[in-house]
C-alpha cells in the first residue's frame, strides 16, 4: 500500500490517485466503508477539503458512493468509463459498426417522420456539401457530417441525435485522415455526392427502405476503406 505524505500539487488529483490505488489493492474492498474525512486527511497529509474533492472524483468514476449518515462506501474496484471516453478509446472501425446501426435506423425513421423544414434543412446541407468541394478536406468532412446530422435530426428522436453528436469527433478525425491517405478527392473533389443526393431524395420521398439501403452501402464502403487502412 502506498504510504507517505503527498507532494504539494496537484493535491486533489494525487489524493484521488492514492485512494484509487488503495481500493485497487484491496486495502478497502467492495462494500468497505472508508475512514472519515479527518482520518483520511491525516493519513494523506492534506486538508479535509482536498479529501472531500478527491472522494467526489472517485464517486464520479463509480468507485465509491456516499450514504447519508453512514459514510462513504466502496462500490467498485475499477472506474466506470462514460460513453464519450469509450468512444475516444475505441477503434474507428468499431465506432463505424455502431454508427451504422444508429444512423441506418435513423434515416429509416427520418423518411417516415420528415417535415417540410427537415427537407429544407437536408437540401441546404446537401448544397453546403457540394459547395465544400472547393474547400480543404477538413471543411469538406465537416460539411459531410452536417448533412448526416441533418438526416438523423429528421428522425425526431433526441437520443439518436445525441448519439450521433457523440460520434462526431471520432468521425471527423477518421474521415479527414482517410481522405488524406487515399486521395479520394484528387479526381473527384465532391466524392460521394450522388449517393448523398440519393439519400436526401429518398428521405424527401418518404422511401424508408431506399434511404436505409443507400446509407448502408455508403457506410459499408467507408468502413471497408477504414478497415484496410487500419489493417483490421
Amino acid at each position: 500500500m502506498p504510504t507517505g505524505p503527498l507532494r504539494p500539487s496537484p493535491l486533489v488529483e494525487q489524493a484521488a490517485e492514492r485512494l484509487r490505488a488503495q481500493i485497487a489493492d484491496g486495502t478497502w474492498p467492495v462494500g468497505a466503508r472508508l475512514p472519515a474525512e479527518t482520518a483520511l486527511a491525516q493519513q494523506l497529509g492534506v486538508g479535509r477539503s482536498t479529501v472531500r474533492e478527491a472522494l467526489r472524483a472517485l464517486a464520479g468514476a463509480g468507485l465509491v458512493r456516499p450514504r447519508q449518515g453512514a459514510g462513504v462506501f466502496v462500490v467498485a474496484t475499477e472506474p466506470v468509463e462514460d460513453w464519450a471516453t469509450r468512444l475516444r478509446r475505441a477503434a474507428v472501425t468499431d465506432v463505424y459498426d455502431v454508427r451504422m446501426a444508429v444512423e441506418v435506423h435513423a434515416v429509416r425513421l427520418a423518411a417516415r417522420r420528415r417535415t417540410l423544414e427537415d427537407v429544407e434543412a437536408l437540401h441546404t446541407a446537401l448544397a453546403g456539401r457540394r459547395a465544400a468541394a472547393t474547400a480543404d478536406d477538413t471543411a469538406f468532412v465537416d460539411a459531410d457530417i452536417a448533412l448526416h446530422a441533418a438526416a438523423v435530426a429528421a428522425a425526431h428522436n433526441p437520443l439518436l441525435s445525441a448519439l450521433f453528436d457523440e460520434f462526431t469527433p471520432a468521425l471527423r478525425e477518421a474521415l479527414t485522415g482517410l481522405l488524406a491517405l487515399t486521395g479520394l478527392r484528387d479526381h473527384d473533389p465532391n466524392t460521394g455526392y450522388d449517393t448523398h443526393a440519393a439519400l436526401v431524395r429518398a428521405i424527401e420521398d418518404g422511401d424508408a427502405e431506399t434511404a436505409a439501403n443507400v446509407l448502408r452501402r455508403e457506410l459499408e464502403q467507408t468502413l471497408e476503406l477504414l478497415a484496410a487502412r487500419s489493417g483490421k
